[in-house]
């Protein structure tokens, strides 16, 4: 019997029509396709195929066991997600080694900060694994502003709102262009950064970037509003130009 082949899928910032060809190619085709979602709920990567798959299909649904309920720093949290990351590992191997090919999903691009990397670590010495690249969350950001991220020689970083404020302030004051993600809870921590660093009254807040609730503001026209997951800040490159 051949082996299957698992494919990690990047299904872009959210927007299907900003989905790669390959992707939607192997979607349409899939017998199996597992994606991750919080308990109880639909899940983004599943909202984002919606009527994309054919009526045969057999879903796989991996519900996260904790995700903000148990700090960081906390070791549970670490082997909650290890156990669980090991259980949907077992199961999609196991069918890759029975001849079946399974798509999983992935918001964004598989390995940009995306959970399909842990199982992809777990799987690759077994199994044939190919993974389809796609638009980032934060290229659909930047380009929601209506501004170019970098300019000429513009250093561009990524942060994450999880960091400490003192972290967070000492990376902002040395880069041109900035983006900041999994802010949520975070917010407070993040605006503190900014301002210590100099670039709180150049920062735009943008939320759902792509998809049919998006919204673009500029941070201090919205500082206090609760902001969703799917929220990410940023600061544009001011850099070198023609």
């Amino acid at each position: 019997m051949s082996v299957g082949t698992i494919h990690g899928v990047g299904l872009g910032p959210g927007d299907p029509d900003l989905m790669s060809v390959r992707a939607h190619r192997l979607l349409t085709g899939a017998k199996h396709v597992a994606f991750f979602r919080k308990a109880g709920r639909t899940g983004q990567a599943r909202k984002i195929i919606d009527g994309l798959l054919r009526e045969d299909v057999v879903e796989y649904p991996m519900d996260y066991p904790v995700t903000t309920e148990i700090p960081l720093t906390d070791p549970r949290y670490n082997q909650a997600l290890s156990a669980f990351y090991e259980e949907a590992s077992a199961h999609l191997r196991a069918l890759a080694e029975g001849g079946e090919d399974v798509v999983v999903l992935s918001e964004g691009d598989p390995f940009f900060f995306g959970s399909f990397m842990h199982i992809y670590t777990r799987v690759r010495d077994h199994v044939p694994v190919q993974v389809v690249p796609a638009i980032t969350g934060m290229a659909a950001a930047w380009t929601a502003t209506g501004e170019p991220i970098t300019w000429g020689d513009d250093v561009l970083t990524v942060l994450m709102g999880t960091l400490n404020e003192a972290e967070m302030r000492a990376r902002m004051q040395t880069t041109d262009a900035l983006v900041v993600m999994k802010i949520g809870r975070n917010i407070d921590k993040v605006v503190g950064a900014l301002k210590a660093a100099g670039k709180y009254d150049d920062a735009w807040l943008v939320e759902y970037a792509s998809m049919p609730n998006q919204t673009v503001h500029k941070l201090a026209d919205v500082e206090g509003r609760v902001t969703p997951y799917f929220s990410i800040i940023i600061v544009h490159g001011q850099g070198r130009r023609p």
